[in-house]
């Protein structure tokens, strides 16, 4: 996570960089500003994930350095000797209030917090823009991004052959025979996919209509896919596969 420290107090600055190299090396300290104009600049510059706000900064607050940046798709942990400005803070919807000294407990607890809101954002983006991508309906390969903890993949949907829930992961299945698993629940895959050749079969299953082989009446119903796989199709499934496999309810 990129951020950036705004502080007037030089002393601050310091012992803050050093806790969150020490106890969160997931942070990387871009800068620090101890008024808002620079601190302004240096947000526009560097366009941070997070912010590390003091409230009290000379004759200004950080509450009117937020009120000055644009889009809010940043963080903000407020770090500061005031303890009366808790309320003002949540209305800025502040990620967490840390209160000086700093609790090591506390900063730990705050930059996970932060870790995981930007991980939820980023998802949300990445569904946003397959939403939009599909709505379009441009005449190019349409792609979903796939997030990992170290990348984020973009698969062609012609690529996918299906997907199956893992609780609240998902696991991709690709036609190369790869798999991948994204933190992410089936149900928010499927409410985007069944718009663009994908069908749910089962509460755990979600299936690209091009790889499906045939119709298999065992066990109630079942898919066979290209790949030789069988799909389970659960009752309250089966008509609408039937249907969109067949233009018709069988």
């Amino acid at each position: 996570m990129k951020a950036i420290i705004v502080d007037d107090e030089p002393a601050n600055v310091k012992n803050l960089i050093i806790l969150l190299d020490k106890y969160c090396p997931q942070v990387e300290i871009l800068g620090s500003a101890s008024n808002n104009q620079d601190a302004l600049s240096l947000f526009e510059a560097d366009k941070p994930h997070l912010i590390f706000l003091d409230i009290q900064l000379d004759n200004d607050t950080g509450f009117n350095l937020l009120k000055l940046l644009p889009k809010k798709d940043f963080e903000v942990i407020f770090v500061t000797a005031y303890d009366h400005y808790g309320i003002q803070a949540i209305k800025f919807a502040a990620l967490d209030y840390i209160l000086k000294p700093i609790d090591i407990d506390e900063l730990v607890s705050a930059v996970n917090k932060a870790e995981v809101k930007l991980k939820e954002k980023q998802q949300t983006m990445q569904l946003d823009f397959l939403v939009n991508h599909i709505k379009r309906d441009q005449a190019v390969p349409l792609k979903i991004a796939l997030p990992q903890q170290k990348e984020i993949i973009y698969m062609l949907l012609s690529n996918i052959v299906r997907c199956e829930a893992a609780g609240t992961y998902t696991f991709f299945y690709l036609q190369n025979g790869e798999k991948i698993l994204v933190s992410k629940v089936l149900k928010e895959y499927a409410e985007l996919l069944e718009y663009n050749g994908f069908i749910r079969t089962h509460q755990s299953h979600l299936v690209n209509l091009t790889f499906v082989k045939s119709w298999l009446k065992e066990d109630g119903g079942m898919l066979l896919l290209e790949t030789g796989e069988k799909i389970p199709v659960s009752r309250p499934h089966k008509d609408k596969v039937k249907h969109q496999l067949t233009g018709a309810t069988l």
